[in-house]
């Protein structure tokens, strides 16, 4: 029988989580139990519940603490409230601290199958939303050059097995998105994809984000923390930037790699873990490994297939492609009309070197679409929106400092285009900007803009 969804119940008395776990499981939902709020936590991450059965009274942290600091720290997932100490004013404080339903103890079967088929339903029109903004921050694997196609090619092939991965490749050629391609295409694409970048995490952290720490392991630690490698135990672990790794850190990802056992920071027990490990890199790691900044048996333990993400000056053919997906892309996103370009611009940019790549592409279309130029972009928009220092006006643009100085900076510098692409004929400006004539003569007035002679 296919399951109906997931559910975590959270209640120290056993008796009393067995019972709801039976009626939810024979109703076809697939049930994950926790005694007290650390335990509850452990199962959040690892389970994924679409809804959560919630218990008030229990040992250290309260169900109420316990909604309360999910509810701080973003988590949607919907909380059911099952207490044997209801009253009203109990209730009202659930509901106000983000619970979707407050039922007492012991539910009626048909009362907690209805909470619980609803909490399911919000709980999974949650998920669909987070995978569709995922989607639409993370584009596909665009190109149909044959440098992506073999790319694509090599993803497939790698994806299905269990070992390691490195890909390498410089900056904004999308390393973490072809991470996330392995992952979707593997046995593991329902489990979690834990993205960890090593070089943005201060040295003295990296430890306590990776593998846990118990309360109290150190100054700050008011809480016990799970670790990214438990929060991926069955999926991916993603490790971008992993040349930025201190060597007391690549000691201890080691030993998850050899042995599947990670120590929380304070903790005297390890535990197992069953991850895939996919790392990331712009530096050439032999060369790190030569100098002695890298160790060798862990490259050697990461690299045990190794993807290349090729340049976007190898593959300028895909240009066009590219521009027309982020162009659709920006265009919904700052509410713009969509763009078109001329044959021109995009030859233009496909002689263009691109030392950022394909990100640097992206940014540069954002740029043309927030400025709102013409219908159709030319060559001769391009010099500027590029960022390559050639228009200091459009610089001072986005100098600006404020939202309304942006808007007047932006709108003088796109009349002033504008005009120049029209030879100054303002009749004919007016009618390609569709605007009266006489309000853009009111805005030449008011913006001193004049021909250069």
């Amino acid at each position: 029988m296919e399951k109906k969804g997931r559910v975590l119940v959270v209640d120290d008395d056993g008796a009393n989580r067995k019972v709801v776990a039976t009626i939810l499981g024979g109703e076809g939902f697939e049930v994950a139990e926790a005694a007290d709020a650390f335990l509850a936590l452990d199962r959040l991450d690892r389970f994924h519940p679409h809804a959560v059965i919630l218990d008030i009274k229990m040992p250290g942290m309260d169900g109420l603490g316990l909604l309360r600091d999910w509810r701080a720290r973003g988590l949607e997932v919907p909380v059911i409230i099952l207490t044997g100490h209801g009253d009203e004013f109990t209730a009202s404080h659930c509901l106000a601290a983000g619970a979707d339903a407050f039922l007492d103890k012991p539910p009626q079967r048909a009362e907690l199958l209805l909470a619980v088929q609803n909490a399911v339903a919000r709980g999974k029109l949650l998920e669909e939303n987070r995978t569709l903004k995922e989607e639409l921050r993370y584009p596909p694997l665009l190109g149909s050059s044959a440098a992506m196609e073999k790319l694509r090619e090599d993803i497939a092939r790698v994806a299905p097995a269990r070992a390691t991965v490195l890909i390498v490749g410089e900056s904004g050629t999308g390393k973490e998105l072809v991470a996330r391609r392995i992952h979707e295409l593997s046995p593991r694409a329902e489990k979690p994809f834990i993205r960890v970048n090593c070089a943005a995490i201060p040295e003295e952290l990296i430890e306590s984000e990776l593998f846990g720490h118990e309360k109290g392991a150190f100054t700050g630690a008011v809480r016990r923390q799970i670790g990214k490698f438990v929060q991926a135990d069955g999926g991916t672990i993603f490790l971008d930037e992993v040349g930025d790794m201190s060597a007391r850190t690549q000691a201890k990802v080691l030993r998850v790699l050899q042995d599947g056992e990670v120590e929380p920071v304070g903790a005297g027990e390890v535990r197992r873990v069953d991850v895939r490990v996919i790392a990331a890199t712009n530096k050439d790691l032999e060369k790190e490994v030569a100098a002695g900044r890298f160790r060798e048996d862990l490259y050697f333990r990461l690299s045990v297939v190794v993807l290349r993400t090729p340049p976007l000056r190898e593959h300028p053919e895909d240009i066009p492609e590219l521009v027309s997906y982020f162009t659709a892309q920006a265009c919904q996103e700052y509410n713009r009309h969509c763009k078109k370009w001329s044959p021109e611009a995009l030859e233009q940019l496909a002689r263009y070197p691109w030392p950022g790549n394909v990100r640097e592409l992206k940014n540069l279309v954002e740029r043309v679409v927030i400025m709102d130029l013409a219908e159709t972009i030319t060559a001769v928009d391009l010099p500027s929106v590029s960022g390559r220092g050639q228009d200091p006006e459009l610089a001072a643009v986005f100098a600006a400092p404020t939202l309304a100085e942006f808007h007047a900076r932006a709108e003088r510098e796109y009349l002033k285009r504008m005009l120049e692409r029209h030879h100054w004929n303002v009749a004919a400006t007016a009618r390609a900007i569709k605007t009266p004539r006489s309000n853009l003569y009111k805005k030449i007035e008011a913006y001193k803009l004049r021909r250069e002679e």
